[in-house]
């Protein structure tokens, strides 16, 4: 069984901890680990490969993930722009052989239930072997509108229903014939094309052609990177519409196994409650709480939060921003999302320490006059040849080994070493050592954004066409 895991959307409804570059998928929520990577543990039982259909920028780090749970392989899409689900399953189906079975996963669900879950995919491969489309149902616990559903009759499938509106759900939920569409499926790979070359024969025939295209350009492992072009000649529809609303072949397992989208933090506080401590805690440093009970504290790194007297609080933690809310607002995330766009805001693209194919880098202070950074290369890994307009750069080095290329000179570097890089300087960093370079990088100049990196040459695809 190949797990193909979804890996698109933003997350804008948790922020400040989800971020454009980092969407809640990826980022570590538990100590486990993110859901991204949770994913991967609970289909480790019944999947012997796995997949990934991921844009561009965030693809290195699934692929990072995936290797943290000793999977190497890169194997999937990369996407330069999402064409939605019904496209990505076709691109990697053509990938596989006919009769493979593919579990499709969305990256930034939870499910508690790990055994309901195991007993739910065993019985969809069943059914899968049996020619089946098979989607997964939840029970429904309250008449939800954020969701769409599932009318069924035991395995059946009736019809599915769009997101509904108050009164609709509650009659849904009443009836006791309607399951949330947990949008998890599995099937083989022959039948989900025959099934949409049947019904969609126009996403079937340019997904075929871009899957042909990228596949004799891409390597052995089977990892598509369709160009631009390519991705925009597909229509963009979800695996829905596209096949399962129309296919007769279509079946549900209906389940009861701790699903939740995660589509605000109130659906993230029956998770993390502590009856102990009458508060839910996701935090590395545990929280003080005098007189307060029902709060959610969500916090990373070493800081002390202290509660006096709150009640049903939200209290959302991090290195650049601080989101304090009752309770049950947790909708309202989206207005001041929509207030961060209107300001252009750079808190909506990425937190203090972001993540990069060579390794990362974290802010540590930012004026109108200066920036400094500490920046890790892991071993064998290196930043791109490139040069900035508006500042020159002072690096240290503060551990590890590597060289530095400044213009036409390759000057080695270990601890304590320095070196200036003027602005127009055309320059790299490369880590040489066993062990991670770690610099710390002085900007001084009038400009600071990261589009006043002018790339060269990349090893990651970055650099700009001429």
């Amino acid at each position: 069984m190949l797990s193909l895991i979804l890996c698109g959307g933003s997350g804008t409804r948790l922020w400040p901890i989800s971020r454009q570059q980092m969407p809640k998928q990826f980022y570590p929520l538990f100590d486990q680990g993110s859901l991204f990577q949770s994913v991967i543990e609970r289909n480790s039982d019944f999947s012997d490969s796995y997949a990934v259909a991921a844009n561009r920028e965030q693809s290195f780090i699934a692929f990072e993930q995936l290797a943290s749970r000793g999977i190497r392989d890169k194997f999937g899409l990369i996407e330069p722009v999402g064409r939605n689900t019904a496209p990505a399953i076709a691109l990697v189906a053509f990938s596989v052989e006919p009769s493979e079975i593919i579990l499709v996963n969305p990256s930034d669900h939870l499910i508690i239930n790990k055994n309901a879950y195991k007993i739910a995919v065993l019985r969809a491969k069943k059914l899968a072997l049996d020619g089946k489309l098979v989607t997964f149902g939840i029970q429904p616990t309250s008449p939800e509108t954020g969701y769409g559903y599932i009318e069924h009759e035991g395995e059946n499938v009736l019809r599915f229903r769009e997101k509904p509106d108050a009164k609709s759900a509650a009659e849904f939920l009443s009836s006791g014939r309607f399951l949330w569409n947990a949008g998890i499926f599995c099937f083989t790979a022959g039948t989900f094309l025959e099934e949409l070359k049947k019904y969609n024969p126009e996403v079937y025939n340019s997904c075929k052609i871009v899957a042909e295209k990228a596949g004799a350009r891409g390597s052995d492992s089977g990892l598509l990177e369709p160009s631009l072009e390519e991705m925009l000649s597909i229509p963009s529809i979800s695996v829905d519409y596209a096949v399962l609303e129309r296919s007769d072949r279509v079946s549900v397992v209906p389940c009861d196994i701790g699903w939740s989208d995660l589509g605000s933090f109130d659906s993230l506080y029956p998770v993390a409650y502590n009856s102990e401590i009458e508060n839910a805690v996701l935090a590395e440093c545990s929280p003080i709480f005098l007189d307060s009970k029902r709060n959610l504290v969500i916090s990373r790194g070493n800081k002390k939060i202290v509660l006096i007297d709150m009640d049903d609080t939200n209290v959302i933690d991090t290195e650049d921003a601080l989101l304090v809310m009752r309770r049950g607002s947790g909708q309202r995330v989206k207005e001041v999302v929509d207030t961060l766009k209107v300001e252009s805001s750079p808190l909506l693209q990425a937190h203090t320490t972001v993540k990069r194919p060579w390794g990362s880098y974290t802010i540590l202070l930012d004026t109108d006059r200066v920036k400094v950074k500490r920046i890790i290369v892991n071993p064998g890994q290196r930043i791109s040849l490139q040069k900035h307009s508006f500042r020159q750069e002072h690096w240290v080095c503060i551990d590890g080994h590597g060289q530095v290329t400044l213009n036409n000179q390759i000057i080695p570097i270990e601890r304590t070493a320095e070196v200036e890089i003027p602005a127009e300087s055309v320059h790299r960093l490369e880590c040489t050592g066993q062990e991670p370079l770690v610099i710390i990088e002085t900007q001084i100049g009038s400009y600071f954004g990261e589009d006043d990196i002018i790339r060269l040459e990349d090893d990651y695809e970055r650099a700009e066409k001429h």
